[in-house]
């Protein structure tokens, strides 16, 4: 999980990582990804890469290009992750904020 919270950690790759949010489920070109961020390309490829190596993208070939997704799973475990190491031991912290979760969940349909 600190690779994940490391790689987000940077304004670029955060961004990156809403935008792909966003665009579920469809993802992002590459290339556009960049252009939407006014990132150069190799700086994006870079960003992409960290954001891969810790599990928060995933990428598929699609003709020349390569598409990249947020991986929603990843993102609710590192969720559950702070939830379940924070609240250890405080059900009553637990409860709310599990609550708040549920609903933004049900917010984004």
């Amino acid at each position: 999980m600190i690779e994940s919270f490391s790689a987000l950690a940077q304004e670029t790759r955060l961004n990156v990582f809403r935008l792909l949010v966003q665009q579920e489920p469809d993802g992002l070109p590459a290339g556009e990804i960049a252009r939407q961020l006014s990132v150069p390309h190799a700086t994006m490829s870079a960003h992409l890469s960290v954001l891969s190596r810790a599990g928060l993208v995933v990428s598929r070939r699609q003709g020349r290009s390569i598409i990249y997704r947020a991986n929603l799973s990843h993102m609710q475990e590192a969720i559950r992750f702070l939830v379940n190491d924070c609240c250890a031991g405080h059900p009553a912290v637990c409860g709310p904020l599990a609550a708040s979760l549920s609903d933004c969940n049900s917010e984004s349909r």
